[in-house]
């Protein structure tokens, strides 16, 4: 089965490329109008997507996914539509003295690559396959689509309406579980874009390495939080509480652990404490309050909590209605906060991906630079304080994907700034117009002069005293 599925996948594959050569010149309307149509899929079906995202986590609040999924989507779009012509014009580049003289011209035009393959995941499934593909019909391209079997409802709303508004030469999305993703990770596109976890990332890339497929690797890791002592603590702890507890957590940029003055840990906590009540009084009959998506994903996070338990953490659980977690199975968890944590617990290891947050504290701020330095490079990093020589510091010393600063989560709704991480936490970007390129081929072109620069360079053969002129002369700068 799986076999024919990969069969079924090459052949889609095969009838897109052969599509995208012979339209080759297609102009910018054709581009325009692809992304227009993604746009209006998203607008005349936000409802159904937005019941089909909530059902597949058990309840996900409908006017979180408007604003995450659906307008951030299209306004996404529209910011394409704006600067498209703009980034798809040659760029003119300089020659070497005195070739523009004589007549020599170069420059860059950004092409179309052909057929891009995206794998989607189920965290903002909506927003994460149509985000990308918009600017991946921006630079020209064709795309086959593979969303998360987690989010299965959505998946499937997504194959039908794609294939009411696509033809299939355009747009296809293929559903299935994970065989079906590890065979269309191996296939030969032109261009693969995966979100995802880190373990993943590195067997797409191992995948895509057998057709030398180039890739764009959204990934994750363990965005940290330096809380400065300049800092309004009050106004971070509600910041920080709203991105832990947004989508309950499950957010590739949501902060992931907190580093605070060791004088200031308590205020810090109960600051971010007092902001989850205001914002979720109570959890479980929160229709704005996420599930956690799957029981399987449930059990990681409760067994991160036990490990860290066990291992010597505070554990402190914000539940500010009273409510009996234990006898749902809703799959609710409040916002769990760890202190005391040692770098072996689980809790420290691995993305968490859920509302946990450990807590560590530091007495100098070079403390937390050299934690931080001496892990992974996260795809997030996040600085609040009004100290400017403290922030530069942070932001000097580090290395990170993207950096927020006196919030979190942010710097990924600009639509002109790029997002993407950094080895680990990934490679390559989208958004802004390196989103534009990281989807286009860099062509190069040079156009030679009526005169045979060569031989007036003395480059051509036989070689002779002109040419160790020239070189002479070369080398003098």
């Amino acid at each position: 089965m799986a076999g024919d599925r990969k069969q079924e996948m090459e052949q889609v594959l095969e009838r897109q490329r052969a599509a995208f050569i012979a339209a080759r010149p297609e102009g910018l309307g054709v581009r325009r109008r692809r992304i227009e149509r993604a746009m209006a899929l998203l607008v005349d079906n936000a409802d159904a997507l937005n019941r089909a995202m909530s059902a597949d986590f058990g309840n996900r609040s409908p006017s979180q996914s408007m604003l995450t999924d659906i307008v951030g989507t299209i306004n996404f779009g529209k910011y394409c539509l704006k600067h498209l012509e703009r980034w798809a014009r040659p760029d003119k580049r300089h020659v070497q003295f005195p070739l523009g003289l004589l007549g020599a011209r170069a420059e860059v035009r950004y092409e179309p690559k052909g057929v891009i393959g995206i794998l989607s995941p189920w965290n903002f499934p909506v927003n994460l396959t149509f985000g990308p593909l918009m600017q991946v019909f921006a630079a020209g391209n064709r795309a086959m689509v593979k969303p998360s079997e987690f989010t299965e409802r959505t998946s499937e709303l997504m194959a039908e309406l794609v294939e009411k508004t696509y033809a299939p030469e355009e747009l296809v999305v293929v559903t299935g579980g994970p065989d079906v993703a590890q065979a269309f990770s191996t296939l030969p596109f032109d261009h693969l874009v995966f979100t995802g976890s880190t373990a993943t990332g590195r067997k797409v890339m191992e995948a895509a390495a057998q057709n030398l497929v180039p890739v764009t690797l959204e990934l994750g890791g363990k965005s940290p939080v330096f809380l400065g002592r300049s800092a309004d603590y009050g106004r971070a702890g509600e910041r920080i509480a709203a991105g832990k507890m947004l989508n309950a957590g499950q957010i590739c940029l949501a902060p992931d652990y907190l580093y605070v003055p060791e004088d200031r840990e308590e205020e810090a906590i109960t600051a971010i404490a007092s902001a989850a009540g205001m914002m979720y009084p109570t959890l479980l009959d929160n229709d704005d309050y996420a599930s956690v998506v799957t029981d399987r994903h449930f059990d990681r996070l409760q067994s991160m909590v036990a490990d860290a338990r066990d291992k010597g953490a505070e554990v402190i659980e914000i539940n500010p209605g009273k409510e009996d977690f234990a006898n749902t199975n809703a799959r609710k968890m409040p916002l769990t906060v760890l202190r005391n944590v040692t770098d072996d617990m689980q809790a420290m290891q691995e993305e968490i991906f859920g509302p946990v947050l450990p807590v560590k504290t530091y007495g100098r701020i070079d403390q937390a630079i050299d934690f931080v330095n001496g892990r992974d490079r996260p795809l997030g990093l996040y600085y609040f304080g009004e100290d400017e020589a403290e922030r530069e510091k942070v932001l000097t010393r580090t290395i990170s994907g993207g950096v927020t600063v006196n919030d979190v989560v942010f710097h990924v709704s600009m639509d002109d700034l790029p997002f993407g991480g950094v080895g680990p936490s990934g490679i390559g970007s989208y958004h802004g117009p390196e989103g534009f390129r990281e989807f286009s081929h860099a062509r190069s072109i040079y156009r030679q002069p009526r005169a045979d620069i060569a031989k007036l360079a003395g480059f051509k053969p036989p070689y002779g005293e002109g040419t160790a002129k020239a070189l002479a002369r070369q080398l003098k700068g």
